[in-house]
């Protein structure tokens, strides 16, 4: 057994603009709340974005100077758990953010689908009984 107990984090790097950008997405948008973030010796430069008192996403400066994207393998996309479906779409639908909306039944759940500004996938899961009927 290897004593994983869930998933920490996710780390996004991107050159400064484009981080600035998935910065107020993943906050505006999404509904990420912007908290501390440790001093590193390497120097690094980023954020850390919070659901409740854990920094789930990482935000890092990479590359200024190289605009491409750095393979990562065949990530897919990020799922979140989440409330209010209702404010949910409302803000995606105020920043003209497209999305794809599915219902499933194991668990019971709404999903929404989008993309944040660098092209990733994002999956947001609402499994309260009053995100099904705010369908």
């Amino acid at each position: 057994m290897s004593g994983v107990q869930g998933l920490d984090h996710v780390n996004l790097s991107a050159p400064s603009a484009l981080l600035e950008h998935l910065r107020r997405f993943y906050i505006d948008v999404i509904g990420l709340v912007e908290g501390p973030r440790p001093t590193f010796r390497s120097g690094s430069r980023g954020y850390w974005l919070y659901a409740g008192t854990e920094a789930v996403m990482h935000l890092t400066v990479r590359g200024d100077g190289d605009a491409s994207a750095k393979p990562t393998g065949w990530l897919d996309h990020i799922a979140f758990a989440c409330t209010d479906l209702p404010g949910t779409r409302a803000r995606l639908d105020a920043a003209g953010v497209p999305y794809r909306v599915d219902i499933v039944d194991m668990p019971e759940q709404v999903q929404l689908f989008l993309h944040d500004p660098a092209g990733t996938g994002v999956e947001l899961n609402f499994r309260t009984p009053a995100a099904l009927g705010a369908t």
